[in-house]
């Protein structure tokens, strides 16, 4: 590598792998890249490289790279040693622990980060960013914080990671391919599978493939994001099936409308409506950060606008809005989702009987609208049975603490199946032919 300004060479202690030598050129050559590994595969020392490297080629001043982990800890485990290993050849480098930062001769700093303190990163700039265990992630981290931090220099960005189920790296990475279809000298998308890339010997692999549950295997070393499936409630397979449907408004014309609004729980979560007509969902309306005087205020716009025949509100949070919708005039239920279910036998509670009611509709002739974070949300959802063979689904925290988000969006669109709603324009066709007949 060669040291600006001078014509110095400056030999660092790195021999890539095959697949490694592979992956450096794109990512040279791409300014966006998603990278799905297998573990072992060496994906942090690849990383850590080309931090490097782009830093000593950099010619503008102050250049500044970040390396980001899902957790600070986890980053200084990972990443820390390495950089300070292919750092120390190079004259003139200083390490600073406390920042965990190595400043380059060039004049060029390297971080090593944690995304659990992205606020921490607000008001800098950023030539470079690469974000490991990016499934780890929460996705507002990029688009809220490390993007904009690109803009100014135009910087590039890495997103690498190991399958997890069908989650925001899933949804990244099926966007990645689209785009990178459109604009294939800004995006690339790299799968290095472990039975094809050559860095674990065929005879331990086939230990491990003996060793490891299957659906852990295909995920961990053979980059299968539908590995672990076997207890999601909704496949992407049929998300994506409905998503492709669409429907006319000759063929909705006699079907109900509802409204699903999930007020937000916490301060990072979002306030979602989602209107539904018998076998069509909308595109959904997502608010941040929306007090419940404001959230009351969009949902009774809505309902003036769409003309529903049920409204159905997320009681745990939504007190305040119902209150003032009712006050407004409109007609809200408020569903509690901890609450007894109408099929008891079936369901351990109302949120796993809404949840299934709309896994049935999806897989039934349900048309999506193609909303990335519903998707999303639809797909990270996993169930199993309690004692009794009712069906449950996994503790909002736990996905919470999984997936880096609450699923809000598909929790909206789920409560539009809270109860049978009647369109009431047949219900009145209906009075007025028994009032006839009689």
């Amino acid at each position: 590598m060669r040291k600006r300004p001078s014509d110095l060479i400056v030999v660092i202690p790195y021999h890539p792998r095959p697949a490694q030598a592979q992956i450096h050129p794109q990512l040279e050559s791409h300014r966006f890249s998603v990278l799905v590994t297998h573990r072992q595969l060496g994906k942090t020392v690849c990383a850590v490289n080309h931090l490097l490297k782009k830093a000593l080629q950099n010619t503008r001043p102050h250049p500044r790279y970040f390396y980001i982990a899902p957790f600070l800890k986890q980053a200084k485990m990972i990443a820390w040693d390495y950089l300070k290993r292919y750092s120390a050849p190079l004259p003139g480098a200083a390490v600073n622990e406390a920042e965990l930062c190595v400043k380059l001769p060039s004049g060029a700093r390297i971080w090593v980060c944690g995304a659990d303190n992205p606020d921490a990163l607000r008001g800098t700039y950023a030539d470079g960013v690469v974000l490991d265990e990016y499934a780890q992630i929460k996705p507002d981290v990029f688009t809220e914080i490390i993007r904009p931090m690109l803009l100014s220099r135009e910087g590039w960005a890495v997103f690498m990671g190991t399958p997890k189920g069908q989650n925001a790296f899933f949804e990244l990475f099926n966007r990645a391919q689209k785009a990178a279809q459109k604009e294939p000298g800004v995006w690339w998308v790299g799968v290095f599978r472990a039975d094809e890339s050559g860095v674990i010997a065929p005879g331990e692999l086939e230990r491990l493939r003996r060793e490891t549950p299957e659906h852990i295997f295909r995920q961990e070393y053979l980059c299968d994001f539908t590995a672990s499936a076997e207890n999601i409630l909704i496949p992407i397979d049929a998300v994506s099936a409905s998503c492709a449907r669409t429907y006319g408004p000759a063929e909705l014309r006699f079907a109900p409308k509802t409204i699903g609004v999930d007020p937000a729980r916490f301060g990072d979560d979002r306030s979602v409506i989602c209107c539904r007509q018998g076998l069509k969902a909308f595109e959904p309306l997502v608010f941040r950060r929306l007090d419940n005087m404001a959230l009351a205020d969009r949902v009774a716009r809505q309902i003036e606008s769409f003309r529903p025949d049920a409204v159905f509100v997320d009681a745990g949070c939504g007190g305040g809005v119902i209150d003032r919708v009712r006050q407004l005039g409109f007609c809200v239920t408020e569903v509690p989702f901890g609450g007894a279910p109408s099929h008891p036998g079936q369901y351990a509670n109302k949120r796993a009987e809404m949840w299934g009611e709309m896994a049935a509709w999806i897989k039934s002739g349900g048309a999506l609208p193609e909303c990335p974070e519903l998707k999303a949300d639809l797909c990270q959802v996993c169930y199993d049975f309690d004692a009794a063979g009712r069906m449950r689904l996994e503790p909002k925290e736990k996905i919470k603490e999984r997936c880096g988000k609450s699923p809000d969006i598909a929790d909206a669109l789920a409560l539009t199946f809270a109860a049978p709603v009647r369109p009431r324009a047949c219900a009145s066709e209906f009075a007025r032919s028994e009032y006839d007949v009689l």
